[in-house]
Order: C-alpha cells, then structure tokens, then sequence
C-alpha cells in the first residue's frame, strides 16, 4: 500500500502540468486562488482517484443539484426565480470546471449574501408579534421535496410557518413542565400562556441571531469549499476538500493532540468563553484560566495585546494556538467582573476522550475486559514514531487486562468510523499468530496486508461489537476477526459498508513560490480493501455472527444510501489459517441469537425500530395548538411503551483498572469521566448480551471419572 501511494506522488510531482501551477503567482488575488484551486483539485483527482468520474453534463447536473441544496437546505432563503435563473447553468458546471470559470459561484454567493440579509428582517419581523395558534394550517417540514417559493410573500409565509412549528413545539413543552409544577405543588403559581408564548419567541429570536451569527462568521473562501466539495463529492462520498482550517482539525482527530494551552472555547454573544479546561493541559497547570473566563485580549509573549471582542472564534483560536514553548497572554473578565492577565506557555494538548480506554466487570463468577476504542488514530505528523498510536494504545490495554486474570475480552468499536489503515494491521495482529488482514487494490495492482509479528497478546475468548456507524478501519479488523474465526461479531446487523482507503494530499506541496497563503488539503480516494476472503467491505459492510436489534435500523444512513458510492465487487482470497481454537463459537451464537430471540427488552427494540421506521414519512404537523396537542400526546403514548429501552440496568458493576483508579486521586474530570462512562455501560444490553457470549466461549472444567487424568488429581478442559 505505502509503495503505491509513493507512485501516486511521484505520477502528480512529475507531471510537468502541475508545475505550471507556479508560474506568476506573487500577483494573484482571491479570484486567481480560487481558479488554481480548481485547476489544482481537478488534475490531482483525475490522476490520483481509484476511479475517477467522467466530467461531462451528468457531472454538471450532480455539482448543481448537491450545491445548491447545500447551500439552502430548507429552502427558506432561494425564490424560485432566483433557482430559474442559476439552472441556466447545471449543464455547463463541467465547462467551467475545465475552465476555471468562477461565473456560476460567483452568481450563488452574491445572491446567498443578499438573500440572507432580506431573512434577518424576515424572521425578526415574525418574532416581533406573537403567534395565532387557534388558525387552522399545516406545515410540511419535508423540504426536499417542497418547491421554492415562487415570491417575496410566500417566502414570507414559509419562514413564518418553520419558525412557528419551533415555537409551537417548545410552548406546548413548557405549558406540560407548567402543569406538572402545578400537580406536585398546588401552591405554585403558573406562568401564563401568554408570558410562556412570549418566552418562546424569545428563545427562538436568540437562536436565530446565534445561527445567523455562525454564518456571518463564514468568509466567502468557506462558502467556495463547500462549492468544491460539491465537486469532489461525485467522484466518491469520501473524496473531500479541505479548508486549511479544516485540515488542521482533521490532523487533531487523527492524532488526538494539538499545541496550544488545552482549553475549549465558544462563541458567547460577542465574546469568546472558556467552556472547558483540557485535564493536564497548560491552561490546567497553570490554575489561572478558568471556565467561565471571558477572553477579550490576546498578546504574543510580550507583544501589543490584541482586542479580540467581536471577532470570529476560528479567527481567536488562530492567535491562542501556537508552538510549543511559545508564550500567550490572555485578558480575561472574569465572573465577579474583575479583568485579569494571564501568561500561558503553549504545550502539547493531548484530548484525552480520543483515546482508547477500559474496564473490568465480572459475570458468573469470572472477569472480563471491555476495551473501548473511538477511533483508529495515529499520529502522522510523527516522523519519530513515538506518537500516540491506537494498536500500541490497545497492547497496553490488553496487557493490564492480562494482568488483572481476565477470562475474555470485549473490543467495542462502536461508531467507529476508522482512521490508519497501518494502525488496523497491527491491532488485528495482537489477536492472531501472523498472517494476512486485509487485500488492497489500486487499479489492477492488489497487495496484502500481514501481521508479521508471530507473538499473540491475547489468545483467549473475543468479541468485537460493532453497529452501522462502524466503518472503514472498524470493518477491516471485524472482517479479519471473523474470516480467522478468532473472535465472535456482534451488532447490527450489518456495519457501515465504506470499503475504500483514502489519503491526505497537501496540496501546498505542489505549488512553488506562491504568495496565495494555504490551500488547504484533498482527501482523495487511492484504493479499495477487501476481505481476506476476496470480498469488498463496500456496501455490504461485516454482517454480524450475531445479530442484536437496532433503533436506527431502518433509517438510510449507510453507505448503500450515499448518491455516489462506489460499487461492490470481489477478488480471489488471501491464503489464511483458521483460528482452531473455535469450537464453541456455533454453540455460543445459537446460545446468544435465542437469549435475543426471547428477550423482552431486544424484542422491544425491534418494534421500537419499525415504529420509528413508520414515522419517517410522517412529515406534516399541524400548527393549530388544539391538534398539534392531539397529535403530540398520541405519539407521546406510543413513546412511553419504549421507555423501558431507555430506562433499562443491568447488574453489572464496571470499574477502572488500578493505575487509571491511581489517576482519578489527582484528576476528578477523570473520575467524572469515568463515572458516566461506566454508568452509561451499565445500562448497555449489548454490551451484557456480548459478555453472555464471552461466557459461552468460556473453557469448561469438567471431571472424567474414567480417566487417568482424574485419578491423578488433575482436570480436562472441555
């Protein structure tokens, strides 16, 4: 895999096309960035991509339909005139693709921007009366397939009919907490509806100024990558550009760490507030900063502080974040009112939560392990090596498990969407001797992929959980499990099914002497991974050995329901050992499909699924209070038939390993952490239903009156 995606730099670097990309760039200005970009974009794609799409009018006709709904998903901004008057376009995006021509954006942007404007005096104009709730009208709130309004009027009338939905929704809640009050306290005095109508309009004034706020925030380079995106997004869902901003947060969920002081920030009115510190961060260390502080000045070391009330929070993070090493000086307002200056020096931030992590439970008498991981991530940035890295991450984990006498292991990797394919290697590795994990394909060229490391950190019962947002990385390790037959898959009934790898290309590499600033990155789609068994994750995902009920099984948000997926397909098998160590695993899956099969609460799930299933075309809501009631308390009683899915426990007590028990003396975010997490696993039926199956692959001692063995005082592991 490395050595092809070696000749893929080497096909773009020695193209003497791109080079031509550095020609007269000290005098280009925004309009020339952008067309370099495209110029730029479109040659990358079309000879890095596994299989680049044919740019003609299907193309156009794909860019125009997925921009223009990004851009306006609700249809609340667009007249129809104005959609008359961008289709004059949708065949010839491909052209101006080819081009370089900027016609179209342009047209969209300028009229986004003056239609935004016009909806600020929309909605405050709408909120500044109150609603008539007794009138008899509907609304459907399935935009996709609404019209655009024809006039001024009727856009009028549609953002009154979103806006009151919202309120309508909100103010029957609030008139239920009221009622509820008034029940436990027949003293209380009851807001009026009136007073509550009021308050409603409020809370949704504050909120549409906060979103209109968010995207006044938005520079007009934003808007041009989401039109980019719209582009690289035909080619495949997973071949994306990104912003440089972008990229700097893709390389943070990658590694799990940045430079900077360790704290969260957001937007609060016009001031940037710390939401967060990061436990044993520099922010943290220091004991100075603290959550709640206002930021409104920022100083380099001991530079001209800079006032940054007002400005945009992605700009404010720009100036906080630094080398490390490096000093920032903050001007905060703190909560009593009193204004403080306080010196950070920068560090390395490690997001802890990005991280694998653990816990022991026992069961019947024995102990398990459950291993959590969020992601695959490694630290690419590293080229020491000594970076964090998930299979060494887990060999730890597995290693302290060993430790404390586990008798079996559950690998949760639950709404994992993957992350380094050389990180999923190594951790299918720690479960088998050696070996093949997965086959790559770039063109007509296929490699495999070994475990060449014959030493097994853990040889005895597994399960790997997963569900539908399992992808990519997460199905190339449930694959390998299962094709082995090393471990036991449980889940959904089919994961997500993304069965392509995809690589990062800095596209400032290509680009010489070019004043134009960052250009940002492209996630490109290089290659597809198989099974070892020769056929594609992509679509059909890993079905699970045994399958568990899901509540969003039915709603489309799998690969297979992507516009511009790829397709499946097969190649011959890797040759491969089975694991001979699994006779159990046919008992334990008939064990465990007839424990769900007659489960209350996993039968519960299953009708809950197809209940939620069934709403999902129920799309109009009728915005008169009396009906809209009826309505509610309708679905309301269906609801509280699920509420046992929610309010379920099991008896089973999770608990931190030592040296993380060591560690909660010192951090209480961590105990906190900790708590919920353990709290949230005991109210988990999958992750009991998976321990019931560690169970059933455990080895039973029994005694063999007959044999020798007996006689001598020692027992035979069944």
């Amino acid at each position: 895999m490395k050595k092809n995606f070696v000749k893929l730099i080497a096909i773009v670097c020695l193209s003497t096309s791109l080079f031509a990309f550095a020609v007269n760039t000290k005098k280009r200005v925004d309009p020339e960035r952008d067309k370099l970009l495209l110029e730029l974009l479109t040659f990358v794609i079309q000879k890095g991509h596994y299989n680049p799409a044919v740019i003609d009018d299907n193309f156009s006709k794909g860019v125009y339909k997925d921009y223009i709904a990004a851009l306006d998903p609700s249809k609340r901004f667009f007249l129809q005139s104005d959609i008359n008057e961008f289709s004059k376009y949708e065949l010839e995006l491909d052209d101006q693709l080819n081009n370089k021509d900027l016609i179209f954006f342009n047209l969209t942007y300028d009229r986004l921007m003056f239609r935004m404007e016009e909806s600020k005096k929309i909605f405050k104009d709408i909120l500044s009366t109150p609603f008539d709730y007794k009138i008899e009208e509907d609304f459907d709130v399935n935009y996709d397939k609404a019209a655009y309004a024809k006039n001024t009027a009727e856009l009028k009338d549609r953002w009154r009919k979103q806006i009151k939905i919202s309120t309508l929704s909100a103010l029957t809640d609030k008139q239920k907490v009221e009622e509820a009050e008034k029940i436990k306290n027949p003293n209380y005095v009851s807001k009026s509806d009136l007073d509550l109508e009021k308050e409603t309009r409020e809370s949704s004034l504050k909120s549409l100024n906060e979103s209109f706020g968010f995207m006044n925030d938005l520079k007009r380079e934003d808007w041009f990558a989401l039109y980019i995106n719209s582009i690289m997004s035909q080619f495949d869902p997973h071949t994306s550009y990104f912003a440089p901003e972008e990229k700097e947060r893709f390389d943070v969920s990658m590694s799990g760490k940045f430079e900077g002081i360790g704290a969260q920030l957001q937007k609060k009115n016009n001031y940037v507030e710390v939401s967060e510190l990061i436990f044993g961060g520099p922010a943290w260390r220091g004991k100075q900063l603290e959550k709640g502080d206002l930021i409104i000045k920022v100083a380099q070391s001991n530079g001209v502080p800079e006032d940054v009330v007002g400005m945009r929070l992605s700009d404010v993070i720009k100036k906080i974040k630094g080398q490390k090493g490096s000093e920032v000086r903050l001007t905060v307002k703190k909560a009593d009112g009193t204004i403080q200056v306080v010196p950070i020096i920068r560090d390395i931030v490690e997001i802890e939560e990005t991280y694998v992590k653990s816990s022991l439970v026992e069961k019947n008498g024995l102990k398990y392990g459950i291993i959590y991981l969020p992601k695959f991530y490694k630290d690419l940035e590293n080229i020491e090596g000594d970076g964090r890295d998930a299979a060494k991450d887990i060999a730890i984990e597995v290693d302290r498990l060993k430790k404390a006498d586990v008798n079996g292991i559950v690998l949760d990797v639950r709404d994992d969407g993957g992350g380094s394919l050389a990180t999923v290697v190594d951790i299918a590795g720690l479960f088998i001797k050696d070996g093949p994990i997965v086959q790559v394909k770039s063109g007509d060229k296929k490699e495999i992929l070994y475990d060449t490391d014959k030493k097994i950190e853990w040889d005895g019962p597994l399960v790997i959980m997963v569900n539908e947002f399992s992808a990519s990385a997460s199905e190339i390790l449930a694959a390998a499990i299962q094709d082995y037959k090393r471990g036991i898959i449980v889940g959904s009934k089919q994961t997500y099914g993304k069965g392509t790898v995809q690589r990062v290309l800095d596209l400032n590499q290509y680009v010489q002497n070019s004043t134009l600033g960052d250009l940002g990155a492209l996630k490109l789609t290089i290659q597809k991974f198989y099974r070892i068994d020769g056929g594609s994750t992509q679509l059909e995902g890993v079905r699970s050995d045994v399958v568990m009920p899901d509540r969003y099984e039915y709603l489309k948000m799998r690969e297979r329901d992507e516009a511009h997926a790829m397709s499946w397909d097969k190649i011959d098998a890797a040759p491969y050992t089975v694991w001979n160590d699994n006779a159990k695993f046919d008992q334990a899956i008939a064990n465990s499909r007839k424990r769900i099969s007659e489960n209350f609460q996993f039968n519960l799930i299953e009708e809950n699924a197809k209940w939620i299933d069934s709403r999902s075309n129920d799309n109009t809501y009728s915005l008169n209070i009396d009906k809209f009631r009826v309505e509610q308390n309708e679905i309301d009683a269906i609801a509280k038939k699920y509420q046992p899915i929610v309010d379920y426990k099991n008896d089973l007590n999770f608990t931190s390993l030592p040296y993380e028990l060591e560690g909660m003396n010192i951090d209480p975010s961590l105990k906190e952490k900790r708590e919920r997490w353990h709290e949230s696993l005991s109210k988990d039926i999958y992750v009991e239903e998976a321990l019931n199956v560690l169970d059933d692959l455990q080895p039973r001692l029994i005694v063999k009156h007959n044999m020798p063995e007996f006689k001598k005082g020692k027992l035979v592991k069944s």
